[in-house]
């Protein structure tokens, strides 16, 4: 069988899917993801890709699509703005926006389609441009969750946005199957799993382990990350410069995994702040008492996996929606820039509650369906729609 997997250009939307990719490739199947911009290092995980969208190539992968929808869709200028650094906290807010996004990957994506003929197409939540393909092909299509935001009626948001999409391609509607993956813990959600649920499994690129990463810190341990958007653009340096300011006052050592991050403009920082560069969270974590960040769904899935408290500062998207779940749930605490200090750091350490939390979470991911249990279960349903077709 060959599986098409379509992710919106970013490494938090594209690296959630890898181990579901690996778990078809172990299984024998054949295995392409196409992605374009920031989702392109995606290759590290040995897989085959395809850039389906030139125009999202970085460092300026935002202006050229921002500018087209803005002249095209001034309607859209709020939700732009929330996605960027405002509060989302329904999708269905920022679905239009989203939607038209999903157009510029789909022609891209249908060409690969249609020269690739994939019998089941995967795509990341929060785009649209899967819909089009598997409907196209008359292929399932499998919507694979990224985060904790719930947005049941999604599909139908995209379909009346991407009229014109579909419309270019010959599509008349949505695709006759439609299944979902659900990433989020039970416990993490109001309601029903949306689709069948999936044990999130981190991925977060490879690297050599630092020595000391192999050994014991003396005093408590916390990672700090950003997110690779809000680091690209600057937009998270503010809220870096609290939390330097911050460690000063905590007995703790930080640790920054920001990446290529240029952190010239800091100065000097405080000698309990250890520079990583671009450190798996997966490797990370386990050593960490406490994590620190933007809200990125992969970012907290990985932390919730990892079974360690968090400290959430959201800046835009759905990371405000995943900051409450974890708020919520008790695994951890919600803040704004503003609001952030010392104080609260302290308290994510020292507070029994927050670790109980994440430790029940951690266990509750452990139990769930793995991306294997998925192949299975995603195979018979294919094997079982070409058997209703020959009959």
């Amino acid at each position: 069988m060959r599986v098409l997997f379509i992710a919106t250009p970013g490494i938090g939307h594209v690296y959630p899917m890898v181990p579901l990719a690996w778990a078809f490739r172990t299984a024998g199947h054949e295995v392409l993801i196409g992605t374009s911009g920031l989702g392109l290092p995606v290759t590290s995980a040995g897989l085959d890709v395809a850039n389906i969208a030139p125009q999202f190539e970085p460092p300026a992968f935002w202006q050229p699509v921002m500018i087209k929808l803005s002249r095209e869709h001034p309607e859209l200028a709020p939700q732009m703005a929330a996605m960027r650094s405002g509060k989302v906290e329904d999708q269905r807010f920022v679905a239009p926006f989203l939607a038209k996004l999903s157009g510029f990957l789909a022609d891209g994506a249908m060409k690969v389609a249609e020269d690739w003929k994939p019998d089941l197409v995967v795509q990341s939540r929060s785009q649209g441009a899967g819909l089009v393909v598997a409907g196209k092909l008359g292929v399932p299509l499998v919507d694979h969750g990224i985060g904790l935001s719930r947005t049941p009626e999604l599909h139908d948001i995209f379909h009346q946005h991407m009229t014109d999409v579909f419309e270019r391609h010959g599509v008349t509607g949505l695709p006759e199957t439609r299944l979902g993956l659900d990433l989020a813990p039970a416990s993490m959600i109001d309601g029903e799993h949306e689709g069948w649920p999936m044990r999130f499994v981190p991925y977060n690129g490879g690297v050599v382990l630092p020595e000391w990463l192999n050994f014991r810190p003396e005093r408590p341990r916390i990672a700090v990350t950003l997110g690779t958007v809000s680091t690209l653009e600057g937009t998270g340096m503010s809220t870096l410069e609290r939390v330097i300011r911050a460690a000063e006052k905590v007995d703790a050592e930080f640790v920054l995994a920001l990446g290529e991050t240029d952190l010239s403009a800091l100065g000097t920082l405080p000698e309990n702040v250890r520079v990583a560069g671009w450190l798996p969270l997966a490797a990370l974590l386990p050593s960490c008492a406490a994590m620190i960040h933007h809200g990125g769904g992969s970012t907290t899935l990985t932390t919730l996996a990892a079974g360690v408290p968090q400290l959430i500062v959201p800046d835009g998207a759905d990371r405000h929606i995943n900051a409450a779940a974890v708020g919520r749930r008790g695994a951890g605490l919600v803040t704004e820039p503003d609001a952030f200090d010392a104080a609260l750091v302290a308290e994510v350490l020292s507070d029994e509650r927050f670790r109980t939390a994440a430790a029940e979470v951690h266990a509750e991911i452990r139990a769930m369906p793995s991306p294997t249990d998925l192949v299975r279960r995603l195979t018979d349903q294919v094997a079982g729609r070409r058997s209703a077709t020959a009959g």
